[in-house]
């Protein structure tokens, strides 16, 4: 199957995007914010890998997740702004 995109690709950039997320949150800082962006591509990358390996509770966590990680963008860069 010929991709733009490796399922190892998805899988490893999933994991380094979703653990950066996770360190930018918890460094409780202004910059803090950034990482709801890297959780979402994180997501969109687990969702990709987990269609490519029929890995559907994966694609299901992920889009449950991915839901999480919208309202953390609403919530650090709309509603902080008012």
């Amino acid at each position: 199957m010929d991709s733009l995109v490796s399922i190892g690709t998805m899988e490893w950039t999933g994991a380094v995007l979703g653990l950066l997320g996770a360190l930018l949150l918890s460094l409780n800082h202004r910059v803090s914010r950034y990482g709801w962006p890297l959780f979402l591509l994180s997501n969109f990358m687990w969702i990709g890998f987990g269609i490519a390996t029929d890995a559907w509770g994966l694609v299901f966590m992920q889009i449950g997740f991915t839901l999480t990680s919208v309202n953390g963008l609403v919530q650090w860069f709309v509603r902080n702004k008012k």
